[in-house]
């Protein structure tokens, strides 16, 4: 589950910053191994986490055997995962966004939609983004009125079309 990504290092030790996409960057202490995933790369790589503390929007990370700043640049534009059992652990109907990434839409109405293929985070509530197999994207708000059901193991989301959502 994705959790951050390396910006940049920080300083001449070897600490990497972290931009930060998980909700409880806290935690992020506790557990390792951490593990990092470059852009062209498949391979998740399990780093040992020696140190984590906080600083301006992100986190600096300190890994064992990152000792100097051209060794943290390697981390450069990573991105960082934990395992899914270090997860903190859903209540019943709620869900990851990695699980829904790709997921069917159809509406309450038996109509297809597309598929959700991003999630735009708003002031006020995230947007879903729904790709259709033709024409433009429909942005959805994730709010209880419009997300009716969202069913992970079968793939599908079911919505519900407010008045002027879609032309």
């Amino acid at each position: 589950m994705l959790v951050g990504e390396i910006t940049r290092p920080h300083g001449i030790r070897g600490e990497l910053l972290m931009q930060v996409v998980t909700s409880y960057p806290e935690r992020l202490a506790e557990i390792t191994p951490l593990y990092f995933k470059g852009r062209r790369s498949a391979d998740y790589i399990p780093q040992s986490i020696l140190r984590v503390r906080n600083h301006n929007k992100g986190l600096l990370l300190f890994l064992d055997g990152v000792e100097n700043r051209e060794q943290a640049d390697d981390f450069r534009g990573q991105e960082v995962y934990i395992h899914l059992d270090d997860a903190i652990p859903l209540e019943d109907g709620e869900y990851y966004l990695f699980q829904i990434d790709g997921i069917q839409v159809v509406t309450d109405e038996g109509v297809e939609l597309g598929r959700l293929t991003n999630v735009m985070e708003t002031g006020a509530n995230a947007v879903y983004i729904i790709s259709p197999d033709e024409g433009k994207d429909i942005l959805l708000p994730a709010i209880p009125e419009v997300i009716l059901k969202v069913d992970v193991e079968a793939g599908v989301m079911t919505v519900h079309l407010l008045d002027g959502l879609i032309d």
